[in-house]
């Protein structure tokens, strides 16, 4: 194959190009790795505690009328909402003086008629001089008493009728029903408590012992465990928790131990009472925390290397949001590379 000049040339101002850019991007890739440098972080001491799912209102149906329950609704665990029938109750005097009272209006409204006709009668008589004004003034009277007479049976009649609507026991807001307090065909009381209903919004409810009183108070932000996390030796990895914000903290201590209220998403599905971990700040101190990735370990003991090729032991503490907690071994301005680089190895050699 024969190469003319002008190809040759572009040949070798191809090479030429290659060799810069192999120059160029090849040693600066090892010769400039990652670094870190080290500082001082504030960091919260976190105390894994309980907490139960309490709802923020705890209502009652009650039945408002005394009677039997001839017909319960609701079973524990059921879902309701406001002004959901639940449960009722009904008195069998009620219905017998309903009854009483129609037979009655019926007599008055036979009396009424008779009363009318009298009157128009005695009004015909006495337009023809038949009959005195004052026969016409008693018929009308007459009218009159027993047309006031059904208008107050009627009004005993709906006061009677509203009680019996009375026995309708209704939800006073919407949420779960926790507990059933009476049985079919139980005989109730007026004010009895017919069930207990925990309103749609649940929260976290802390006990914490009395020294951390000084340290939590409201809007803190705590740390949710998924449901289910109540093995202390769970290793549970932050993404997988919730932040939760404490909503309240009660003025009053409850047996020596501070009561908090935390609002969390999602809680609806939970048990009322159910427990879930929960992790609080108690204190806030200084300490160096680096990246796990700058940390090797070998023969049981952890290493760092500084930018200077030196290779130092730490002593590593506890897991937290930004890295690995350095309890000993590296001092502020220090910085990390998580290998040395050629050059750097080689002078820390032949300087020991």
């Amino acid at each position: 194959m024969i190469l003319t000049s002008k190809s040759l040339s572009v040949s070798l101002r191809f090479a030429t190009q290659a060799m810069a850019v192999f120059m160029l991007l090849g040693p600066s890739a090892n010769a400039n790795p990652s670094s870190y440098s080290v500082e001082q972080q504030t960091v919260y001491d976190l105390k894994s505690v309980f907490a139960s799912v309490q709802s923020m209102d705890i209502t009652q149906g009650r039945a408002r009328i005394g009677g039997t329950l001839v017909e319960l609704l609701v079973d524990e665990g059921d879902i309701v909402e406001a002004g959901q029938k639940l449960a009722l109750v009904r008195d069998a005097k009620q219905k017998l003086q309903i009854e009483a009272f129609a037979s009655k209006l019926h007599s008055l409204q036979a009396q009424l008629q008779l009363a009318q006709t009298t009157l128009q009668r005695v009004s015909t008589l006495q337009k023809s001089g038949k009959a005195s004004q004052s026969e016409l003034d008693k018929a009308q009277t007459q009218v009159d008493v027993v047309t006031a007479d059904i208008a107050a049976l009627k009004l005993d009649q709906a006061v009677v009728r509203e009680a019996q609507s009375q026995g309708d026991v209704f939800a006073p807001a919407g949420g779960r029903v926790l507990s059933v307090k009476v049985i079919q065909g139980a005989v109730v009381m007026p004010g009895e408590v017919i069930a207990d209903i925990a309103a749609d919004r649940y929260i976290l409810r802390l006990l914490l012992p009395e020294r951390h009183a000084r340290f939590i108070k409201k809007s803190d932000t705590v740390l949710v465990a998924e449901r289910g996390m109540l093995d202390v030796s769970d290793e549970t990895s932050q993404s997988v928790r919730r932040e939760g914000i404490v909503s309240q903290v009660y003025p009053e201590l409850d047996n020596g131990r501070v009561v908090a209220d935390v609002n969390v998403e999602g809680l609806g599905d939970f048990f009322v009472g159910e427990r879930v971990r929960v992790w609080v700040s108690t204190d806030q101190r200084q300490t160096y925390v680096i990246p796990e990735s700058y940390i090797h370990r070998r023969y049981g003991l952890s290493f760092v290397y500084l930018s200077d090729g030196t290779e130092i032991v730490i002593q590593p503490g506890s897991k937290l949001d930004g890295g690995i907690e350095v309890l000993s071994g590296l001092h502020t301005g220090d910085t990390l590379v998580q290998r040395p680089t050629p050059n750097a190895a080689h002078a820390n050699s032949a300087g020991q």
